[in-house]
């Protein structure tokens, strides 16, 4: 019969002196069962009643005891609860490599980017189990502007490091991701019946899809290797009679294309003679970027919009629309208007994550075990022409003489693989390189992302003998 330890028992052990509180508690918890000093089929405390003992909440002790079953050193049991696990479970266990496999049609995934989860789930557990006990009229009431505040003062907090000017919490609207504030911002500046945005040649599909919404035309700017061309901007515009330019100056998606601040400052100046309105898409953010964002360069005239979703997990849906100093209150109404804002709950729940103190850490840990994904990519495709930064989680690959990009991407299915075809990011008009996305799954293990990547190389160096359109 195996015996419940005490929560006293556990507060009277040796504490780690630094590292998560969650992780702390399950290191605590771990060295006793390999002294002994915990033995196989004690039971551990109730969570409620060790956060009590601990002066934690019992998020965070769940948590730990998560951390624990999933590297193997405990069991959970429905409606029993936690107990030290056998030996030889805990020999044959191993860390937890993975949260699933996204496949469709039994084909590995590679068309958009896998977060790991590296503590973000547990994270998010911990929210809503605290939304699930907050007051009642807190579910049954429409939330009022103030509501937002925290999660408004919770994002500016998150994107101070980047490099956009002075930001005010009352700038900052909450929608349902970037896709979503795209089209407020969209509907709060577009002008007219039949109003013309500008993208680069290739360019990330919502652009295209949130001009179609709001009955825009789009025409596409050339590039080159430092992005769009300051020339042509201003021809083209000059032509179509443009009001906005929506552009990735940081990351551009797919080339991963970086705009230096010498040029953005040549685009800036261009927009600020035509009166050119800029959306700048910051979703893909890189820890190495020095230069200016358009919203300090052209600050009267740029919306910038940013979210959670490349860094910790798009599920939520939360992003986060910019607007220039002053007019944050058009573009707050324009939400209002159209979906009376976000649920209050999952306002709360964002809030929470972002400003934990593990956040950072968890961010930080995302980006090392995406790199390592990248670089797994990178040994085996390396002596082909690649685009890639340990950032960033795809890579752009223009493929050999002899390929074609859609005969790639079905040479890729039939082994198993799903990647974008360059086609998937050109405008409907326009024409697209022979060039495949592939984009990092770190929900696999590393093995298994390690054998797609041959398949690829594999096919890269065997082109058919007829080029297939």
């Amino acid at each position: 019969m195996s015996d419940t330890i005490s929560p006293d028992h556990i507060v009277a052990l040796p504490q780690p002196s630094s590292g998560p509180k969650y992780k702390r508690v399950a290191d605590t918890i771990q060295s006793a069962i390999r002294s002994g000093d915990l033995r196989e089929g004690d039971k551990l405390p109730p969570v409620r009643e060790l956060a009590w003992s601990l002066g934690i909440t019992p998020g965070t002790v769940a948590r730990a005891y998560t951390l624990l079953t999933d590297a193997g050193h405990a069991v959970a049991e429905v409606g029993r609860g936690t107990f030290v696990a056998h030996k030889t479970a805990r020999a044959q266990s191993h860390p937890r490599e993975y949260v699933s496999i996204p496949m469709q049609n039994g084909k590995l995934s590679l068309a958009s980017p896998q977060l790991p989860d590296l503590g973000q789930v547990s994270l998010l557990r911990e929210a809503f189990a605290r939304i699930g006990e907050t007051a009642p009229e807190r579910l049954l009431h429409y939330p009022t502007r103030d509501a937002y505040r925290p999660l408004r003062e919770a994002a500016v907090h998150w994107m101070r490091s980047i490099p956009l000017g002075r930001i005010d919490e009352s700038d900052v609207v909450i929608v349902h991701g970037a896709q979503n504030g795209l089209c407020v911002i969209m509907q709060a500046i577009l002008k007219g019946a039949r109003p013309t945005l500008l993208v680069e040649d290739m360019a990330y599909p919502g652009f295209r899809r949130a001009a179609d919404l709001m009955r825009a035309d789009i025409v596409g700017l050339p590039s080159d290797e430092k992005g769009l061309l300051p020339d042509a901007l201003e021809e083209i515009a000059r032509r179509t009679g443009a009001q906005v330019l929506c552009t990735s100056p940081d990351v551009h998606n797919p080339t991963l294309t970086c705009t230096p601040s010498d040029r953005r400052a040549e685009i800036a100046e261009v927009c600020r003679a035509l009166d050119i309105l800029i959306i700048e898409d910051n979703c893909y953010r890189r820890t190495d970027i020095a230069a200016p964002s358009y919203r300090i360069l052209a600050p009267e005239r740029t919306w910038h919009v940013a979210s959670i979703s490349k860094t910790l997990t798009p599920a939520l849906r939360i992003g986060f629309a910019i607007a220039p100093r002053g007019r944050g209150p058009e573009l707050r109404q324009i939400a209002e208007h159209g979906f009376f804002g976000i649920a209050q709950p999952l306002a709360e729940v964002a809030e929470h994550v972002l400003t934990s103190p593990e956040t950072d850490e968890i961010i930080v840990a995302i980006r090392k075990r995406m790199a390592e994904f990248v670089r797994v990519a990178v040994n085996a495709l390396g002596t082909y022409k690649l685009t890639w930064h340990e950032d960033v989680p795809f890579l752009w690959l223009p493929l050999p003489q002899g390929w074609r990009a859609a005969a790639f991407c079905r040479a890729a299915e039939a082994r198993g693989i799903q990647i974008r075809s360059a086609d998937e990011f050109a405008l409907r008009d326009g024409r697209a390189p022979h060039a495949v996305r592939i984009a990092v799954n770190a929900q696999v293990p590393l093995r298994e992302f390690e054998n797609a990547m041959m398949q690829l190389r594999d096919l890269l160096g065997h082109p058919p003998e007829q080029i297939s359109v």
